[in-house]
């Protein structure tokens, strides 16, 4: 029996420092208090993704995976599916890391994954832009791909960027992964994910990172950048491309975070139970991947039960049917004391209207609350993915310092719990304002909008009846008309230029 890991000490309502001093929310928010599915309900679909594993099992293994699972117990069938069991599973599962330190570029910036603590960031492979100056849509650029991880640098709430667009204006593969990889570690200090197209780009990208760094090998030393691998093909098909970046990863020391997203009623049961027990099947494919490969390797498992609209067959990321699973999925990883990434933010809406804030709103915070490390595909992102864009990051980074606050709780002690306080107020002045506890609170306490409004309607209007979405063009032509971030030094950017085609020019 496979039991519920939960870091030591973990309390719903903990409630980390601030560092009020540096405008940085806190790094720690427990999550967890939210539990879609009941105890006995975790373990009908555990034992349902063990029962997969073992009599389904996975096909499309290539050969020298096929052969490294046999030598680690697993079974072939005469079809040719990999079988795994129980007791291999439940092993392998107890050598996994359970909490992961993930670097950024500085050393502030690191982050501890795993054991509910929620984390929030980009990702996705958007293929255009919503351009806040014509109010349409393009193609997206590798300018836009540095301009969106710049933004993200300096958003308090979230934490680190996975790679949220395509360079579409690449010539190659080979040029798409190289400078995606450059732009990411150009703009941000922050932990960076990124995917592969081929195994055999690994190598360039991690020599690439050791140049920025300033050192030989020192990436697999500061491994501040994630390798995002789709691992499997749903329902239960190992995907072959996926295993030869897994590995290629694993040997240059890049953290994994495996991605398994079968869609509800096309690729995956249409029942969510039914969804949630393959999905979570195949994230444990995936980790016995990892297993066979270097046992007790860092690996963050993305496992995102998508949802479709059964009228149509088409992707629906923004219903409460997505909110659900998704706080689920991240709810089945933290029992078995796996680092999950949850999918959520996902807004059908194709601009930043009320219904992406809503869709957004719930999804988002319903994965936080049920204790996602990760929770990816939640900022930035319109259209069903398909659409990024920078304004709608700042305005999504405000909803999640919310959020962050609601998953962080209400303290309780003494202290704050003060009667003679009370005496004093409601014996003299009728009123807290005044008050050392309030003062001392403002900033620790509560957390206050710098888009959202909070004015009456006559002083909203004296001041312009700006909406979010005006707030919110004004602050990423701010943060781009700055200065660019200067963490790689002249010397680092230009031997890079030297030995790879760079095609971002930064003054873009």
């Amino acid at each position: 029996m496979v039991r519920q890991r939960r870091r030591k000490g973990m309390d719903c309502n903990h409630a980390a420092d601030p560092e009020s001093a540096a405008g940085i929310m806190p790094e720690v928010y427990s999550g967890g208090c939210f539990r879609p599915l009941s105890d006995e309900d975790i373990t009908q679909v555990t034992d349902n993704a063990f029962s997969i594993l073992e009599r389904i099992g996975l096909g499309g293994a290539p050969d020298w995976l096929r052969i490294q699972f046999e030598g680690h117990g697993a079974l072939t069938r005469p079809d040719g599916r990999i079988t795994f069991p129980r007791g291999l599973v439940e092993d392998a599962i107890a050598r996994a890391s359970h909490m992961i330190d993930l670097p950024g570029f500085h050393e502030s910036r690191n982050l501890k994954i795993g054991g509910g603590n929620v984390h929030i960031g980009t990702a996705g492979a958007a293929v255009q832009v919503l351009d806040a100056g014509t109010g349409g849509y393009r193609d997206s650029t590798l300018t836009d791909l540095y301009r969106m991880m710049r933004v993200l640098d300096v958003c308090p709430n979230v934490h680190y960027g996975v790679r949220p667009l395509v360079a579409r204006d690449m010539a190659t593969p080979l040029e798409l992964d190289i400078n995606t990889a450059y732009a990411c570690v150009k703009a941000t200090t922050k932990p960076v994910g990124i995917s592969f197209h081929t195994e055999d780009h690994v190598e360039p990208v991690t020599r690439l990172f050791d140049l920025a760094l300033g050192r030989e090998d020192s990436f697999r030393r500061q491994p501040f950048c994630m390798a995002i691998v789709v691992h499997v093909v749903p329902p239960l098909q190992f995907a072959e491309e996926g295993m030869g970046i897994m590995r290629a990863a694993i040997n240059a020391g890049m953290p994994l975070q495996i991605c398994s997203a079968g869609q509800a009623g096309a690729t995956s049961p249409a029942s969510l139970a039914g969804a949630l027990a393959q999905g979570l099947a195949e994230s444990l494919a995936g980790m016995m991947v990892v297993d066979a490969l270097k046992p007790g390797h860092p690996c963050i498992y993305a496992f995102m039960p998508f949802i479709s609209d059964l009228r149509t067959g088409a992707f629906a990321g923004g219903g409460g049917e997505a909110a659900i699973a998704s706080a689920a999925a991240a709810q089945l990883l933290l029992h078995l004391g796996l680092p999950s990434t949850a999918c959520a933010g996902m807004t059908d809406s194709k601009i930043a209207d009320a219904q992406a804030g809503y869709e957004k709103g719930y999804t988002v915070a319903l994965a936080a609350q049920a204790g996602a490390d990760m929770i990816n595909l939640s900022v930035g992102m319109l259209g069903s993915i398909m659409v990024a864009s920078p304004e709608a990051l700042v305005i999504d980074d405000e909803m999640c310092g919310a959020i962050l606050r609601s998953v962080r709780g209400i303290e309780v002690n003494a202290e704050l719990l003060d009667l003679e306080a009370m005496e004093r107020v409601v014996t003299g002045e009728g009123h807290y304002l005044g008050e050392a506890q309030t003062l001392g609170l403002m900033k620790t306490e509560y957390v206050y909008p710098a888009l959202g409004d909070r004015l009456s309607v006559d002083e909203w209007i004296d001041q312009g009846s700006q909406s979010i979405w005006d707030k919110a063009c004004d602050r990423v032509t701010e943060i781009l008309i700055g200065d660019p971030p200067e963490h790689v030094s002249r010397a680092a950017d230009q031997a890079i230029r030297d030995r790879f085609p760079i095609r971002l020019d930064i003054g873009g």
